[in-house]
């Protein structure tokens, strides 16, 4: 798109827009928005199925398996997700599998730390105590009987998780060391946009848009996850509709 303007000299200059190559703003939106929610869909669940399965184990099991593994867990957390991200996309490579790869890594004790602490008080349970006790194999206990009761709290994290992730991809693509063009993505067209925020604001206004009800979408859904699936909370409003 060109855009003809005359200054106080009388001169015409033309001023011209990466839209110019004849992409649609909003057709860019909507696959940028395909790309965001699947690298941070992608992460979070790889985040899920690691970190929940050494949750169990590290919970379960306890002795010198869960010291080694909650260990691992605060060695990875005492990086900021934002820096270890930069570090290791300056170091290899940028690209979608490097993004989704580092952010799941950076997740990943948060789920092994919170299922850690589900099992530590799910196991004293009489449930698991009689399942131990008629001879039940620790793989059994551990996906029939405990990894049920863990769950509810896992999507709810999962869901409040997925809002930081996709901030997080936002925010390295707009530093320039996340997705790279041709990719594009709703922090790569904020990037693109800013250079022409006095002129044509609209380029990064609408993908900052999207960011921004996207995380507030997924954060109300977070708090409506944790009342469906808490019966507790699910009573309480009950009772005070009533």
């Amino acid at each position: 798109m060109a855009v003809l303007r005359r200054s106080d000299t009388g001169e015409i200059r033309v001023t011209c827009y990466w839209i110019a190559l004849g992409r649609s703003l909003l057709a860019r939106i909507i696959v940028a928005s395909q790309n965001t929610i699947l690298i941070a869909a992608t992460a979070v669940l790889i985040s899920v199925i690691v970190g929940g399965t050494l949750g169990l184990i590290a919970g379960y099991r306890g002795g010198w398996i869960g010291d080694v593994l909650l260990r691992l867990a605060d060695a990875i957390m005492t990086f900021p997700s934002m820096l270890l991200a930069m570090i290791v996309l300056f170091v290899f490579e940028p690209g979608v599998t490097n993004v989704i790869f580092v952010l799941a890594v950076s997740r990943i004790p948060i789920f092994m730390r919170t299922v850690r602490a589900e099992v530590l008080e799910l196991k004293q349970r009489m449930f698991v105590v009689a399942a131990r006790a008629t001879g039940a194999s620790t793989g059994r206990i551990l996906l029939r009987h405990i990894a049920p009761m863990v769950l509810p709290t896992i999507i709810n994290l999962a869901a409040l998780e997925m809002a930081f992730v996709m901030l997080v991809e936002s925010g390295l693509s707009f530093l320039g060391i996340g997705i790279q063009p041709p990719e594009v993505t709703w922090g790569l067209m904020v990037a693109d946009g800013r250079n022409y925020l006095g002129s044509a604001w609209w380029l990064a206004f609408w993908p900052g848009l999207a960011i921004m009800l996207t995380a507030m979408s997924l954060n109300l859904l977070t708090n409506w996850l944790r009342v469906v699936t808490d019966p507790v909370e699910r009573w309480r409003l009950e009772t005070e509709a009533r």
